[in-house]
């Protein structure tokens, strides 16, 4: 498996948990505390969560695919992007799953 299809999972696990992290807070702000503004805040950050999360599904399905991932490890990494914080984590774990089998094929790649 290549190292940028790893990557292009890790960056779109960020985004959308950074958005997803925002998403919380403009809701808090606006049904919570009832802040002026947060309304719009919240219609900006939902919708720009809203379609970098379809985004981040593709990459994590054809990470997982590469990967020979089981459907309910699949599932898990596909509904992280859906909790707040929990894209973090999950992120982590992948990377450290899957980190040394890339660095090892790009090795074997420089090799031959």
């Amino acid at each position: 498996m290549k190292k940028s299809v790893l990557t292009r999972y890790r960056v779109m696990a960020y985004v959308t948990g950074v958005l997803l992290v925002l998403l919380t807070l403009g809701v808090i702000a606006k049904y919570v505390l009832e802040i002026d503004g947060a309304a719009d805040f919240t219609s900006v950050v939902g919708i720009a969560h809203g379609w970098l999360y379809v985004v981040y599904l593709i990459f994590a399905f054809d990470l997982g695919s590469k990967a020979k991932w089981p459907v309910g490890k699949l599932l898990w990494v596909l509904l992280a992007g859906t909790v707040p914080t929990a894209a973090f984590f999950v992120e982590r774990k992948v990377t450290h799953e899957l980190g040394a089998g890339v660095a090892e094929d790009a090795a074997a790649a420089v090799k031959a």
